[in-house]
Order: structure tokens, then C-alpha cells, then sequence
């Protein structure tokens, strides 16, 4: 085999890894959120190393969309985030100006790759959304027993009408 085959054959892999895996990326995970016809893709708003020490912030990161009362959400999250537990926590008000927060499951790692928001009433207008991945184990505030789920990376929806 010639040496020209040999070189091109062992940067193959290499070759291959960078086009299909991203390896070697430095780039933090990109989420896609729609609504109707829009849609928006945006880097997070928040990115904490597997420790949560090495934190980084973007506070322009954020998706702006409109999203007309009773318009599902669908959120798409690439393998960097589905692989590991995440959520989606919003904000909406009611039809009689009551805000209220909610939160989807927790999605098993590896489990799924989207989720469609869907509000309780069609009157309901969501005004913000965001992605979770999650980071350490959740724990309960020892003064409201609630159940705290440390998110180490956040992807941001600020929706409009």
C-alpha cells in the first residue's frame, strides 16, 4: 500500500469524527424552540462544566418568538442534552392574569430529543420557557421541603404575542 493511501486512510477517522460527532468542538449545545411557523435556534443562556465550577453565562442568549395564546411549543435538544436528565420549566398567566409556573418531567438520559409545551386552557399565554439540563442530584429546601433540581446548563424562550 502506498504511503499516500496510508496517510489518507489513517485520517479518516479523524476526517470522519469531525464532520459527524463535532469532535474537538468547543462549541456549547444549540436548542431549537417553534411555534407555528417560527422557529429559533439559540446557544444557552447559562453552561457549567460537569462539576458546575466552570460556569459561563450569555445574558443575550435567548430565544424571542411569537407564540399567540394556546400555540403549543415544541423544543428540540441535540444528543449533548438529551443524554443527560433535562427539563423544561415555563411561566404563563392566565386568562385571569394569574401567573403560574410549571415543569415538564424529567426526562431520562437518552430518553427523547423533544418536547411539545402545551398550556392547560387555550386562553393561557406562555411568557417564558427554558431548557434544563441537569446537573447534581435534586435536593429539598430544608425550609419549604420543595424539591430543587441544579440545572448546570439553561436554554432561554421568551415568547411574545
Amino acid at each position: 500500500m502506498s504511503r499516500t493511501r496510508r496517510s489518507l486512510l489513517a485520517a479518516l477517522p479523524l476526517a470522519a469524527c469531525l464532520v459527524l460527532a463535532g469532535c474537538g468542538s468547543d462549541s456549547e449545545p444549540q436548542v431549537t424552540w417553534s411555534a407555528g411557523e417560527a422557529s429559533a435556534t439559540v446557544g444557552p443562556a447559562q453552561f457549567c462544566d460537569l462539576t458546575m465550577k466552570d460556569c459561563t453565562n450569555d445574558e443575550a442568549a435567548r430565544a424571542l418568538l411569537p407564540v399567540p395564546a394556546g400555540t403549543p411549543v415544541e423544543v428540540t435538544v441535540p444528543d449533548e442534552v438529551s443524554g443527560a436528565p433535562w427539563s423544561v420549566v415555563f411561566s404563563y398567566t392566565g386568562p385571569d392574569g394569574q401567573r403560574t409556573d410549571g415543569r415538564s418531567p424529567v426526562f431520562a438520559p437518552d430518553a427523547r430529543t423533544s418536547y411539545t409545551l402545551t398550556l392547560p386552557e387555550p386562553g393561557d399565554v406562555l411568557g417564558t420557557a427554558q431548557v434544563q439540563l441537569l446537573g447534581a442530584a435534586p435536593v429539598a429546601d430544608p425550609g419549604t421541603g420543595e424539591i430543587a433540581f441544579p440545572a448546570r446548563a439553561t436554554w432561554v424562550l421568551v415568547a411574545h404575542q
